[in-house]
């Protein structure tokens, strides 16, 4: 067998070799093939089905849905769509705090913002009566231990919302005469408070501070 037939040959042999090779890599075809879909993006998230027209649990978890107060509070979301109930409910447990304190220390310039006129002057009369006796208050708050919101209005034509909430806290207390001694409280004693307080604003209005607009127990 001359040379020129051997080079053929192999040159034979090795095409064969190499298309077989390729067929065990890239696989076959035969017919039609769907092309491939592009792999789903997964949710990291669990899937959640949103109920449009359900009950908003914002307002239902604190006041019964049928009620009038759910009513106002649903206006009052209305009209200003940021408003959240629960938000607002742990804005007033501080508010509670620093309007209280501010009171029992006789500081009402911090809290004054806050606070409605008549309010402030019922809080302003007790502080001047407390001073003109020579009385003096020792108060420190441990914590709020219940809030709840007892009731809610809206007024249409204002905008105003009204939003009454029940607080009981509990807190040192002492009040102490001009030769120190102790004539009301104790420095071991824990106290309960429990108030009353309603809270008022113009919904939609640029300014976000709610004010103390009404007290009681």
């Amino acid at each position: 067998m001359n040379s020129p037939i051997i080079q053929l040959l192999v040159l034979a042999g090795i095409a064969v070799f190499l298309i077989l090779r390729l067929k065990s890599v890239l696989g076959t075809r035969d017919g039609y093939e769907a092309p491939r879909q592009p792999a789903q993006t997964r949710n990291s998230g669990p899937d959640l089905d949103v109920i449009e027209g359900g009950p908003d649990r914002d307002i239902t978890d604190h006041v019964d849905e049928d009620s009038d107060a759910a009513q106002a509070l649903i206006k009052m979301k209305a009209a200003e769509p940021s408003f959240g109930v629960g938000d607002f409910l742990q804005g007033a447990r501080g508010a509670y705090e620093m309007i209280l304190m501010g009171f029992e220390k006789g500081d009402l310039a911090s809290i004054k913002s806050f606070l409605a006129d008549d309010v402030y002057d019922a809080f302003a009369g007790v502080v001047t009566s407390r001073e003109e006796q020579g009385l003096t208050v020792e108060a420190e708050f441990i914590g709020v231990r219940e809030t709840i919101l007892q009731n809610a209005t809206f007024n249409d034509a204002t905008k105003e919302g009204e939003v009454t909430v029940r607080f009981v806290g509990e807190m040192t207390y002492v009040v102490r005469d001009n030769g120190g001694e102790v004539v009301e409280g104790s420095e071991t004693q824990i106290k309960k408070t429990k108030d009353v307080w309603t809270f008022a604003r113009n919904m939609g209005s640029d300014d976000p501070n709610w004010q103390l607009v009404a007290t009681g127990e």
